[in-house]
């Protein structure tokens, strides 16, 4: 009897599984990156998407809203603008202060509380809504970011979400910024949050509805140099990691993200106008 070649073939080992992540060593490596520069700077262009957001929601005076990853407080002001109770959140201390500043120039009354969005010292369903804008996508851990938004939300509450797509600018500035310096093996892109089959993971079990929206923020800068310096001085990921490479790999970055900016601006002149998609979710929770 002949045994066929296939049949005597060795059988290869399945390969093995990547290392877990140490998302304690990520977290703190993105705490680090968030608390360099001075995100504050960047943040303040944004303020439109949170007025936006806080529409979408519909949000109502007298609710008790959740800003998680707040940043310089974009939502937090919006909300309370519309008398809304606010509570504005974040892990870098330096953030909270300048949304404090924002919210003293403006008289507004907003309570600010050094929290981490994966543990967040409230109790359950104690909010009516819960948001973040181009926050919570970059947590460690995401499943337990939405888990925690999740519950601190009420039972029919609401939480507010925008996060940039993979294919708008942002998207693929990171993926840019990656293709320099790789995440650790296993790590999940943020910019998954910006689809929605991540965002059915991430509140599957916990929301009754989930509706999202493609929207464009438009970056407006002076010039091409203009944005480069900015972000290369305040905006922390691009910050790390440009520090984190070597001269000649510095420029081979920047003449990679001026090829982006080439490609997405719609200026006509030497101005920079830079549409970013990303997603406008409200989730409706069950």
């Amino acid at each position: 009897m002949v045994t066929p070649a296939s049949a005597a073939m060795p059988v290869s080992a399945p390969p093995a599984a990547p290392p877990p992540v140490d998302l304690k060593a990520l977290k703190t490596k993105q705490q680090g990156a968030w608390s360099s520069g001075d995100y504050a700077i960047v943040g303040t262009t944004l303020q439109i998407v949170g007025e936006n957001l806080c529409e979408a929601m519909d949000l109502r005076s007298g609710q008790k809203v959740l800003d998680v990853a707040a940043g310089n407080g974009n939502v937090s002001l919006a909300a309370a603008r519309r008398w809304c109770d606010v509570t504005s959140t974040d892990y870098v201390p330096a953030l909270l202060a300048r949304g404090q500043e924002r919210a003293q120039a403006e008289r507004l009354n907003i309570e600010f509380r050094e929290a981490d969005a994966e543990a967040m010292p409230f109790k359950d369903g104690a909010f009516d809504a819960v948001v973040s804008t181009f926050g919570v996508m970059f947590t460690a851990d995401q499943d337990k970011a939405a888990q925690e938004m999740a519950r601190v939300c009420r039972s029919g509450g609401k939480i507010g979400l925008a996060n940039w797509t993979p294919g708008g600018f942002i998207g693929q500035v990171f993926k840019t910024i990656g293709k320099h310096m790789p995440p650790p093996a296993g790590a999940k892109s943020p910019a998954l949050w910006g689809t929605e089959a991540r965002l059915e993971e991430l509140f599957q079990g916990t929301a009754r509805s989930i509706k999202a929206t493609k929207r464009d923020f438009v970056f407006r800068y002076r010039s091409a140099d203009h944005f480069l310096d900015v972000f290369k001085t305040y905006y922390g990921p691009v910050l790390k990691t440009f520090a984190g490479l070597e001269p000649a790999k510095q420029g081979l970055l920047e003449g990679d993200l001026r090829a982006l900016m080439g490609q997405f601006n719609r200026s006509g002149d030497a101005t920079l106008v830079l549409p970013s998609e990303y997603l406008e979710v409200v989730v409706t929770r069950a």
